[in-house]
This record gives C-alpha cells, structure tokens and sequence, in this order.
C-alpha cells in the first residue's frame, strides 16, 4: 500500500527486507548529500562571482571621484561659484553610488554564509541516525 506522497507502507515488511535495503537507502542518502554539495558550491560561487563584480563597479566609481575632487578643488580655489557647486554635487553623487555599489557587494557575500554548508547537512544527518539508533 503506498501513501498519498507515494512512500510504501513498510510497516508488514520483515526484518530481513528492511535489512536488505538498507544499502539502496545509504547509497540514495550519499548521492543527495553529493548533489547537495555541488549545487551548494554552485551557489556560492555564483553569489562570490556577483559580489566581486558589484565591489569592482564600487572601485571604477570610486576611482573617478578622485579627479572629481581634484576638479572640485580646482574650481574652488578660483572662486567660480557655479563650477564649484557643480563639482561637489558630481562628486557627492559619485560617493553615493560608490557607496550603493560597496553596499550590494556586501550583502551578496552576506547571502554566502546564509545557506547552509554540505558540512553541516551531514552533521546534521548524522546526528539524526544517533538519535534513531538511541531510541532502539
């Protein structure tokens, strides 16, 4: 008799069958932990690779507010007004994007240590098959 998710009844199952197939249901356990494992490095790489881009947009940012400032004290120091203004806006609006770009870099390495390691998966497994053990 199968149930509604489509797992068998073993409840009539003889101790022997149950034995018997304790190898097919180890072997299952350590390809899904292996599949785990790969999508999990998948992952991360992904969220790695999407970080160090966002920081290397944050750096070519940051990299052109420098001459932004050098022009904003250029143009200060000759007294114009308007070119003066218009030069610390610019670099006030380079700072914040830097710092925008800096932020999203942040948070997808962030993501990174969010998911859980195949490490723990199998800590976590075992620690399961411990506490079945126990109980017989």
């Amino acid at each position: 008799m199968t149930t509604p998710r489509g797992f068998r009844d073993r409840a009539d199952d003889s101790f022997l069958t149950l034995v018997g197939d304790l190898p097919e249901l180890i072997r299952n356990l350590v390809v899904a932990e292996i599949e785990h494992a790969k999508n999990w490095v998948k992952g991360a790489a992904k969220d790695a690779g999407f970080g160090t881009g966002w920081m290397v947009v944050a750096l070519f940012f940051l990299f052109w507010s420098i001459p932004v400032f050098g022009t904003f004290v250029i143009a200060g120091l000759s007294s114009w007004w308007p070119v003066w203004l218009s030069a610390i806006v610019v670099f006030g609006v380079m700072i914040v994007i830097t710092a925008v770009l800096a932020l999203l870099g942040i948070l997808r390495f962030r993501h990174i240590s969010k998911s859980q390691s195949p490490v723990g998966a199998v800590k976590q497994d075992v620690k399961i098959v411990k506490d079945v053990t126990d109980e017989f």
